[in-house]
Parts: structure tokens; C-alpha cells; sequence
């Protein structure tokens, strides 16, 4: 009993601290903002047939309130649900029965009870996808083209990549470690950039370092508990191949993410050249996968196994962001792709690369195998982007 008390009086005393500063207005300060801080996100804008439904969320401080919307600077009714006066952190749905054009641009802009105008645009005007067995099965089959068929193409090098020498092998895998690591970085500064539209109220910075630093520590608990098991090394590198699948695979579920939300947004030609694009990327995903079994013998479904676990959640990355886009939640998959290939590059640096370099001394090869993975997806980015 004793040690709850002491365990509670400093959070009360807190407590009753902040109590007395805010009945005394700031310490007799009393500072109000000048004018008011408004703030409103677009989350969706969603076009059908004679309509435009915009989805907002409100990221200030204060509740919002709507009191007029233009379109190409002509102001229109609307629809909004569940009112016009938007609570902090709630969102709102607006609808307008508007005759679009397809292929037409439009320029949105929300007026608050205050006159604050909030601004969003549809570049290129064309229907959004609905959520149906159609959609459903369009958006599976550009995940199995961005991310099954190309891990398991760069997997059917198995068998040419078992006749290289030592020095070769230390140099493909240190390739995967540059892989790994530009990966790693690539869905940080993608995740940063959708953290920083979120506005300060999500703490977009803050859902990337839990989603990496979080990601980090699971993998690493499951790695060192496998480790403990006794496994031969056959089974360790086993292991570490699976470990290096699923980096591959949560960071192929952000790419999914990106095609998705390109189509839904009605950038259809965003969305090819993001297909076509990481289709040539990802090929050499799937050699990273099995360069720590090439002493081995894996079974076919084994290898089939890990192509689906390196390749598969690009499906559900299409789906999450082609039907149910989120920004918080691509920054957290973001996030979780980037710790994953992360954790899985000190993985293979510790398990693999610094062993064999204590044997040899070859730290020209890991060298120029780094390199070699870091410079072949940023040639490959420079394709995409």
C-alpha cells in the first residue's frame, strides 16, 4: 500500500500542477491566438457518376466550421454528414451533386465559419473504384504483378547462383545487405513525407519511429529466440532467408499501398509506370531472398513459401490502398516495411558478412557489394520516379 502512494503522489501532484496553470490562464498570461488556427485535412475525394464526396478530417486545435464550398471558383450546394461543425480529430463526409467531366480538371475550395479556405484538386477526373469482386480482383492481380512474379523470377536463380565461389557469394550477399538498406531508407523518406501532411495533431514523425523502432525489437526478440532453439546451420539460414522475405514482403506492402492509392486517386497513369517499375525493381528482391540458402538444398515449397511471404502482402497493399485508403495507416506500414528490412541487413551483416570477413580478409568485396545493391534500385528509382 505504501508503495502505491508513493507511486501516485508525484502523478497528483502533477496533476494538481496543471490544474492550477490552467485556472490561472497561462500563469496570468492569457494568450489567445490573433485569428483563428484552422486546420483540415482531405483524406478522399471519391467521383462517381454525377457526384463528388470529399472525406476531411479536422487536425486543429478547435472544432471547424463549414460554411460554403466553390468548384472552379463557382460556389455549389452540398451535403454534409454528420454535420457542418467538425469536432477536433472527427471527420466529416461532403457531398456534391456535381456534373463532372471526365478527364476534366477541378479545384475544390472549403470555407470555414471563419472564411479560411481549405484547397484540394482533382488533376484528372475519372470514376473511383467501388469496392466489388471486379476491383477486388484488378487490385490482386497488379499485387501478384509487382510483387509474386518478380521475387519469384529473381528466385529462379537458385540453382546457377550454387556454383559460385566464396568470394562471389560474400559479394552477393553483401549486394543484399545494399539492398536492404536503400529499401530501408526509401520507405523511411516515404513515410516522413506522408507523416508531415498528417498535420501535427497525428504526430506523423511519431508513428514512423514507433512503426521502425517497434519493428526492430520484434524481429529481433523472434531472431534470438530462434537462435536459441538449437537449429542446425542449415535451419539458421533457413531462417534468415524467411527473416529476409518477410523485410521484403511488409516493404512490398507499402509498394502495394502506392499503386493502390495512385488508381483511386484516378491516376491511372501513375499507377502503370509505379507497376512497371517495380516489377523491374523487384526481381532483384527475390535473388536477396535466396542468397543465404544457396548451400542448401530447400524444398520446392519451401521456396514457393517464401516467394509468397517476400511477395504476397503486395496484394494486400494494393487492396488497403486502391479501396480503403488511410494516410495514418500507410505511414504505419511504411514505417513497419522500413524496420523490417532494416532489422533484417543487421541480421545478415552479423550472421553472414562479418563472420566470414574475421576469415577472410576481403573488405574490399563487401565493399563494392553494398554499392553494387544500393546503385542498382536507385538506378531502378530513377525509373520509377
Amino acid at each position: 500500500m505504501n508503495t502505491l502512494v508513493l507511486l501516485l503522489a508525484p502523478v497528483l501532484l502533477l496533476a494538481g500542477v496543471i490544474a492550477l496553470f490552467l485556472i490561472t490562464k497561462g500563469a496570468g498570461l492569457n494568450i489567445t491566438p490573433a485569428a483563428p488556427t484552422e486546420t483540415l485535412q482531405f483524406e478522399r475525394t471519391i467521383l462517381r457518376p454525377g457526384q463528388i464526396e470529399l472525406h476531411v478530417r479536422n487536425i486543429s486545435p478547435q472544432e471547424v466550421g463549414i460554411a460554403q464550398i466553390n468548384i472552379n471558383e463557382a460556389t455549389w450546394p452540398y451535403a454534409i454528414s454528420p454535420g457542418p461543425t467538425i469536432p477536433r480529430l472527427r471527420a466529416a463526409v461532403l457531398v456534391l451533386n456535381y456534373p463532372w467531366v471526365q478527364a476534366e480538371a477541378y479545384e475544390i475550395t472549403l470555407f470555414s465559419s471563419s472564411s479560411i479556405p481549405f484547397t484540394t484538386s482533382i488533376p484528372v477526373a475519372t470514376a473511383t473504384a467501388n469496392v466489388s469482386a471486379d476491383a477486388l480482383w484488378s487490385f490482386t492481380l497488379i499485387g501478384i504483378y509487382v510483387g509474386i512474379i518478380p521475387v519469384a523470377l529473381g528466385m529462379f536463380w537458385l540453382p546457377a547462383l550454387k556454383t559460385l565461389r566464396p568470394q562471389a557469394m560474400m559479394f552477393l550477399m553483401s549486394a543484399t545487405v545494399g539492398l536492404l538498406v536503400y529499401l530501408g531508407i526509401d520507405a523511411t523518406t516515404e513515410a516522413l513525407d506522408i507523416g508531415r501532411k498528417l498535420g501535427d495533431a497525428f504526430q506523423g514523425t511519431g508513428i514512423v519511429g514507433i512503426g521502425i523502432v517497434g519493428t526492430c525489437l520484434l524481429l529481433d526478440a523472434v531472431s534470438r529466440q530462434h537462435k536459441g532453439i538449437g537449429r542446425s546451420e542449415a535451419g539458421q539460414r533457413m531462417t534468415l532467408a524467411t527473416m529476409i522475405a518477410v523485410g521484403i514482403g511488409l516493404h512490398n506492402l507499402g509498394e502495394g499501398l502506392a499503386i493502390g492509392a495512385a488508381y483511386s486517386v484516378g491516376a491511372a497513369a501513375l499507377g502503370t509506370f509505379l507497376v512497371v517499375g517495380f516489377i523491374i525493381q523487384n526481381i532483384t528482391e527475390g535473388l536477396g531472398i535466396i542468397v543465404p540458402i544457396l548451400k542448401d538444398k530447400p524444398a520446392i515449397h519451401s521456396l514457393a513459401l517464401l516467394g509468397l511471404i517476400g511477395g504476397g502482402p503486395a496484394i494486400l497493399g494494393a487492396w488497403v490502398g486502391g479501396l480503403v485508403y488511410s494516410q495514418p495507416l500507410s505511414v504505419l506500414f511504411l514505417a513497419i516495411g522500413a524496420g523490417a528490412v532494416f532489422q533484417v541487413a543487421y541480421e545478415i551483416s552479423g550472421q553472414m558478412i562479418w563472420k566470414e570477413m574475421a576469415k577472410r580478409q576481403i573488405p574490399a568485396t563487401v565493399f563494392v557489394g553494398v554499392l553494387t545493391g544500393m546503385l542498382t534500385l536507385y538506378v531502378t528509382g530513377v525509373a520509377i520516379k
